[in-house]
This record gives structure tokens, C-alpha cells and sequence, in this order.
């Protein structure tokens, strides 16, 4: 069985980024490795649509880790899941994005990239009460614009439970695993962070003293059906 069982096309690695302890769940991601075969930004958008996860990239130049990245309504000069994916299926150091220059690296099951926070896109950070209020959520509360539902499940540990709503109308309800958001959660309270986030993804986070902060997780390949 090949990608285009799956509605993908060929040339298109599926990956699980922010894959929680047991393996499972991760956000889905689409890497277009030929970034070249599809050198119509239109096209990119059309195909990033088509495919349906949060986020794709495509490569443009796979030595220098330039790469491209698209939601399924937008293009993004920065995404935290992409980047942590493309480094870590290319074995890349160094990724060039419109922001800057991202640097990456393996840690054992573990793939790292360190970014600042003034690079991510805004968001809204809501805490609750309660990681049981997280969990009780059956969908995106009402308002506008990108939110992070968070709570503490152990404060002393760093540990945090979320959700991510995207409210954009481009078919994503909820994010599974977002490592923008997690940068910036982690530079706004300037501490480490065991984010276990939507259905079971990890997203561990370590800020620096030079105002940068490093975002991990685990990363699979896995074939998700396209949703469009």
C-alpha cells in the first residue's frame, strides 16, 4: 500500500510529529521533499488544502534545509511541527526560513529545534481552572482568532495540558500537537514545559537564557488519510 491509497500523491512522506510516550497520536504533516515540482505558490496552497493536515512543507533546497510552509489556507514564514518533522526526516542542522535561520538537532528518540518566540504567529494563551476543564472541552469555545487552552497538571513538574483551536475556518477544528504555541506558553512563563496536548501528543519545550527556546517531540513516519 503507497501513499495514493491514501488520496496522497506520490513523492510525499507523511509524518507524526509530538508523537506521545506510547508512540501514538502526533500531528500529521505532509513533506513535499521536490519542492521544486511544485514551484506555483497557488499550487502549493491548492495541494496543502487538498492534503488537509495543519500544516505542509515542501523543500526547496534540501542541503540548505530551505523550506516552505503551508496551512491548508496559508502560508506561514514560521511553524513549530513542520520544522521539528523536516529536520528530522532530512537529518538536517540548520533550516532557513523567511524568520531567520533555525537550528536543529537529534537527542536520542527525540527531535529539537530552537526558535524564538517573536517568530511565532500570535496566539491567544487561556489558562483554566483545571486540566479536567481542558479535557471537558467538546470543541472550540466561542470567540475569534487562534487559541491555546491550557492548564496545569502538575505545576511543580511543568507539566501542562492543552488544546489548540485554530478558528480560521480552513477545515482544521482542532490542532493535534502545536509547537508554536508551546514556544510561546514556554517563553511566557520562562520555564521548562511537558505539554501533553489533544489526543495524547508530547511537546517538550526548554527556554534559554538568550530569549531563544527549544521545542521536541518525538517524530514518526505514518500515513494519515487526506481529509480532502
Amino acid at each position: 500500500m503507497d501513499e495514493s491509497d491514501f488520496g496522497i500523491p506520490p513523492g510525499i512522506d507523511v509524518l507524526r510529529v509530538f508523537c506521545g510516550p506510547d508512540g501514538r497520536h502526533g500531528n500529521a504533516l505532509g513533506v513535499v521533499r521536490d519542492g521544486g515540482a511544485w514551484p506555483d505558490r497557488a499550487d502549493r496552497q491548492a495541494l496543502a488544502a487538498r492534503l488537509g493536515f495543519s500544516e505542509t512543507v515542501f523543500v526547496d533546497d534540501p542541503e540548505r534545509g530551505h523550506l516552505d510552509i503551508y496551512t491548508p489556507g496559508l502560508r506561514l514564514p514560521f511553524a513549530g511541527h513542520p520544522l521539528v518533522g523536516a529536520a528530522w526526516l532530512l537529518g538536517l542542522e540548520v533550516l532557513e526560513l523567511p524568520v531567520g535561520e533555525v537550528f536543529a538537532r537529534q537527542d536520542g528518540e527525540f527531535s529539537w529545534i530552537t526558535a524564538r518566540p517573536e517568530w511565532a504567529p500570535p496566539r491567544t494563551l487561556e489558562q483554566y481552572a483545571s486540566a479536567a476543564g481542558i479535557e471537558a472541552l467538546a470543541g472550540p469555545p466561542e470567540g475569534e482568532g487562534w487559541l491555546y487552552a491550557w492548564a496545569w497538571e502538575d505545576e511543580a513538574a511543568g507539566r501542562v495540558r492543552a488544546r489548540a483551536f485554530p478558528r480560521r475556518d480552513d477545515g482544521i477544528v482542532e490542532d493535534e500537537a502545536t509547537g508554536a504555541a508551546a514556544l510561546l506558553l514556554s517563553a511566557e512563563l520562562g520555564r521548562a514545559l511537558n505539554i501533553t496536548q489533544g489526543q495524547g501528543s508530547q511537546i517538550l519545550t526548554a527556554p534559554a537564557p538568550d530569549g531563544t527556546v527549544e521545542i521536541g517531540g518525538r517524530v514518526a513516519l505514518g500515513r494519515v488519510r487526506a481529509q480532502h
